[in-house]
């Protein structure tokens, strides 16, 4: 994948504009240092375009003959919405059925911090982390769910603070075999009814 070209330090005189656009004083005490808080936290934020999630799953797959579903769920995430630059966040559960190779279980939630850390949406992460582990490990299926919270929906426009999204990608088995998903769903539902 090409690494996206980043010039985070011309986010600081952008963030100065905004500030004086909105009628503030960049220069006031407690603003001084925002445009640099900003770059900073950007920089952090959109990380995601600088790694591989191929590089990170292929780095840590072993030979291995389990054939039972994985799933690792619950994985908090954060994210930026691209329609307002406002974050968006929840939990992502993952799943897949081996086919002769796992991975360290730490690198599923690397991936979903990879596709999460750039500027998206919920649909497209969702779609990207499953075909990223259904392209690099080469399972027998791919099952992924992203519930999450949008605050371009809570702050502003319809104002819904209590309003989540869920999305899912289902590949392979997943997609193919209704038992499969109905399995990897009810893992789902287990937890959330304790």
């Amino acid at each position: 994948m090409p690494k996206h070209k980043q010039n985070i330090q011309a986010i600081e005189p952008l963030i100065r504009n905004l500030l004086k656009s909105i009628g503030e004083d960049p220069e006031r005490e407690g603003l001084k240092r925002t445009p640099k808080r900003v770059m900073e936290a950007f920089k952090f934020l959109t990380s995601g375009y600088n790694k591989d999630a191929g590089e990170t799953i292929i780095k840590a797959t072993f030979n291995e003959k389990y054939n039972q579903m994985v799933l690792v769920k619950d994985i908090d995430f954060f994210s930026l919405c691209e329609h307002h630059l406002l974050p968006f966040y929840g939990k992502c559960h993952v799943a897949y059925i081996p086919n002769g190779k796992v991975v360290g279980l730490s690198k599923i939630p690397r991936v979903v911090d990879i596709y999460a850390r750039r500027i998206q949406i919920q649909e497209r992460m969702t779609q990207q982390i499953a075909q990223a582990i259904e392209t690099h490990l080469k399972p027998r299926g791919v099952g992924v769910v992203v519930e999450s919270f949008h605050l371009c929906m809570a702050m502003r426009g319809v104002e819904k603070q209590n309003a989540y999204a869920t999305t899912s990608a289902m590949l392979g088995a997943f997609e193919s075999h209704e038992r499969t998903r109905l399995e990897f769903l009810s893992f789902l539902r287990r937890e959330a009814s304790r």
